[in-house]
């Protein structure tokens, strides 16, 4: 399932909510759009929550901690990312015109709330010197379950320049997972497919991708690409890792070569 938001207004715009959008996704996701000087405080008493940076400035404050963070442009700057447990009071009070996605999911357990900074971030680059250099990219982890166990959810984010594939080669898990996606110019766009269909994806727009379909992506030539991807675990099976499509597992293999031949 494909949507485009269009311009985000002031507020509480939602993307996947568990009992009325989306519901198969298994999470709550939204963007708070906050002006300077506003203030919106979070509080749920079921569900963990991540709470991410997109652009801005924010004061956020939680079990007496406070941490002023700032992030200008998402396209060269790692995230910025709380994650509380149910029943964890969160207030976020805007410094500048801001922008923050919010994630969540239910969970019983009960664990430390954590800041995950930009030295936090797994940042790695994907694709690099295979393919000719077609699917590279960089590929954010902030949390998932190799650091955080405690958790249903796993959220991170893609960078995908210019002309280039992402979410490759074509891969699929049981686990929902959801794609929201900026570009560093507003006419840019991509496509991404969901098993045997095929959208155009623009800037502030987003994908729905169930259990089991492949996903890959391309970035249109001229423009980078954002996603944020966000997953929730099922019960009693955790995403852990890509599955990736038979067909295409030659891709992986050691000196694989493709037209024209590249060493």
């Amino acid at each position: 399932m494909y949507e485009k938001l269009g311009e985000l207004k002031e507020g509480y715009t939602t993307i996947t909510d568990m009992k009325t959008k989306h519901t198969d996704m298994l999470q709550d996701i939204g963007i708070y759009t906050l002006s300077e000087g506003s203030e919106q405080v979070l509080l749920d008493e079921e569900k963990e929550a991540a709470v991410l940076l997109l652009e801005g400035k924010v004061v956020l404050e939680w079990n007496g901690e406070s941490r002023l963070i700032e992030r200008e442009c998402l396209f060269e700057e790692d995230p910025w990312c709380l994650h509380v447990p149910k029943g964890v009071e969160v207030k976020i009070t805007a410094q500048s015109a801001s922008e923050v996605l919010l994630q969540k999911t239910d969970n019983e357990k009960e664990f430390e709330p954590r800041l995950y900074t930009p030295e936090d971030c797994q940042s790695t680059v994907a694709g690099e010197g295979v393919w000719n250099g077609t699917a590279e990219r960089v590929i954010r982890t902030i949390f998932d379950y190799t650091n955080a166990p405690y958790s249903n959810l796993v959220i991170g984010e893609v960078i995908s320049y210019p002309g280039r594939w992402s979410s490759y080669p074509p891969h699929h898990h049981d686990q929902p997972e959801v794609y929201y996606y900026r570009f560093n110019k507003p006419q840019g766009f991509g496509c991404a497919m969901v098993g045997p269909e095929a959208y155009r994806v623009e800037h502030n727009s987003y994908i729905t991708i169930p259990g089991e379909l492949d996903h890959p992506q391309a970035t249109a030539p001229g423009y980078a690409m954002y996603f944020c991807w966000m997953i929730r675990h099922l019960d009693q099976n955790p995403w852990t890792d890509r599955i990736m499509e038979e067909e295409h597992k030659w891709l992986l293999e050691p000196g694989a070569k493709i037209w024209p031949e590249s060493n």
